[in-house]
């Protein structure tokens, strides 16, 4: 039996030009060309610049959002969009504007604000993306993860691996918003991705508002693993790092530099990183997520790193520069850094907008995935120019 193949209109165009290292253009070499468009073929020659640039040229561009729009547009949503089946969560996604209007900050990552009103219930599902949850103001809402219900508080960072029942529920009088973080375009786009719908309602001792989760209970032990759950996981078990252990261990490392000691990683700049207590690796298998403190006055050194990045301004403002764009940023501010672009970060925060004195921020990037593939590179400085 003979299959016929569907008659496809070819969408390869090629065109024969004179140049460096280019063939020379005759008929035979059009007639060439028309076979190669047929046959959907692209020769190696015509395409090598744009296939094997001599370093990262992203799609994405550097981009910063202002927090007080992403809350105010939020907070109208949520006076007009229900949460439920069908939306399954009021999250609005940051659409970076050079990636032709997807809901994508970066090619690799998805960052959104979501919005939760008082008494309501996000249903619970399920799905292959990792995921987090990172809150810069308020309290009051509840992720329930497994079936354990995890407190949202402010600067605590709540991260889930893939394909854990989740749901949340906001058990204050108030709304409350935060910043999600997932690699869905990632999966997406390598065409990897499940999704499960779950149950439509929470049970009551699922919305109950304990102090601690039970992944913190056994989990949230510094240096100290249970023998009971020994043994590596993929995805952090713990569901909850709290903000006083960040705050603490940015101080410390700033309070041994002052003292002459090593701890920073530059000066005036604490940087921490969130880890898997089962592996100390990256906390997901596709993202990785870190906290910087830069003290007044201080500005980072240039750096540069393969893959993508997206940063929330937890505390103070201060001047951020990505590749030629440069802006203030203050409390909630949300800015994205594509790959190989430099970054550099100087801190005008004080007392005044700051809790800590120090500008503070939260970052997510896809780093795993290019560790992974030994595509991660760094480079921290300014990069000579290549002169010919």
């Amino acid at each position: 039996m003979t299959v016929q193949e569907p008659n496809i209109v070819s969408p390869v165009s090629l065109t024969a030009e004179d140049g460096p290292d280019q063939p020379p253009v005759t008929p035979e070499l059009e007639e060439l060309y028309r076979g190669f468009e047929k046959a959907l073929l692209v020769p190696l020659w015509t395409r090598i610049g744009d296939l094997m640039p001599e370093h990262p040229k992203s799609r994405a561009l550097p981009h910063r959002w202002e927090w007080k729009t992403l809350l105010d547009l939020a907070a109208r949503a949520g006076d007009l969009v229900p949460v439920g089946r069908g939306g399954e969560r009021r999250a609005i996604a940051l659409a970076n504007p050079s990636l032709g209007g997807r809901p994508y900050a970066t090619p690799t990552l998805w960052a959104a604000i979501q919005y939760l009103m008082p008494g309501e219930n996000a249903p619970e599902h399920r799905h292959t993306q990792n995921a987090f949850r990172f809150v810069v103001e308020g309290d009051g809402v509840w992720t329930v993860v497994g079936r354990d219900p995890v407190p949202m508080r402010r600067g605590d960072f709540l991260p889930q691996a893939g394909m854990n029942w989740h749901a949340h529920h906001n058990a204050a009088d108030r709304p409350m918003a935060w910043i999600d973080g997932l690699d869905i375009p990632f999966q997406y786009d390598i065409e990897a991705q499940f999704f499960d719908l779950g149950r439509d309602e929470l049970s009551g001792e699922e919305h109950r508002t304990p102090d601690r989760s039970r992944s913190e209970r056994l989990w949230g032990h510094p240096g100290l693993a249970p023998v009971s759950r020994f043994g590596p996981t993929e995805g952090t078990p713990l569901l909850r790092y709290r903000w006083e252990d960040t705050d603490a261990a940015l101080t410390d490392q700033l309070a041994l530099e002052r003292a002459g000691h090593p701890g920073t990683v530059e000066p005036g700049h604490a940087l921490v990183r969130y880890t898997n207590p089962t592996t100390a690796g990256d906390v997901l298998p596709t993202i990785r997520a870190q906290f910087h403190r830069v003290v007044r006055g201080a500005e980072t050194a240039p750096r540069r790193e393969t893959g993508s990045s997206v940063y929330q301004v937890f505390d103070g403002s201060g001047r951020v520069t990505v590749g030629d764009c440069s802006w203030q940023v203050q409390r909630g501010d949300v800015f994205v850094v594509p790959s190989w672009q430099p970054l550099s970060i100087r801190s005008e925060a004080s007392g005044s907008d700051s809790d800590s004195g120090a500008l503070d921020l939260f970052q997510f990037g896809d780093a795993p995935i290019l560790a992974k593939l030994n595509l991660f590179r760094t480079h921290v400085g300014p990069i000579e120019e290549k002169h010919t």
